[in-house]
């Protein structure tokens, strides 16, 4: 069996032939760029969430109270809480800083959801938990303030 190089794959005729082209194409996409729109996509989930809690603050606390029902927690102290860590994450992983703590953080959200609030909807926590699992893995990559910072401080040694 011979080993199959970028060159090689290329030289296949007909649907193999356009299968390893099209393999090549997708190994070439950065994967600075597949972090970076991990984090955008991410980041708006919790983003909208977060300013839908704060259009009506009100409307937050009821929900809190009535629908979420979090064990322990007050439902006054659990809106402030949940609202923070998704408009805090939202915004850090947006710009790539601290974006390790922030994907496990907001991890922490989505175990709550998942358990205490709406178990039934584990498609769409898993689609959130997988991009900030992602994140937490692999970090921000190059395009993110924790890039840039990690080389400045780097250079400072």
């Amino acid at each position: 069996m011979t080993m199959m190089t970028p060159v090689s794959m290329h030289k296949r005729a007909g649907l193999a032939g356009l299968y390893s082209h099209a393999l090549c194409i997708a190994s070439s996409v950065p994967l600075s760029v597949v972090q970076l729109v991990a984090r955008a996509a991410v980041a708006n989930v919790f983003w909208q969430s977060s300013q839908s809690k704060l259009v009506s603050w009100p409307v937050t606390v009821q929900l809190f109270a009535f629908e979420y029902r979090l064990p322990v927690l007050d439902p006054g102290a659990a809106a402030v809480l949940a609202t923070a860590a998704e408009l805090s994450g939202a915004v850090l992983l947006f710009l790539g800083l601290f974006s390790r703590f922030a994907a496990v953080m907001l991890l922490a959200v989505v175990a709550t959801i998942q358990v205490f609030v709406y178990p039934g909807h584990w498609g769409e926590h898993l689609t959130w938990a997988a991009l900030l699992l992602f994140i937490f893995a692999r970090g921000a990559g190059m395009i993110s303030l924790d890039h840039f910072a990690g080389r400045f401080f780097s250079r400072e040694r």
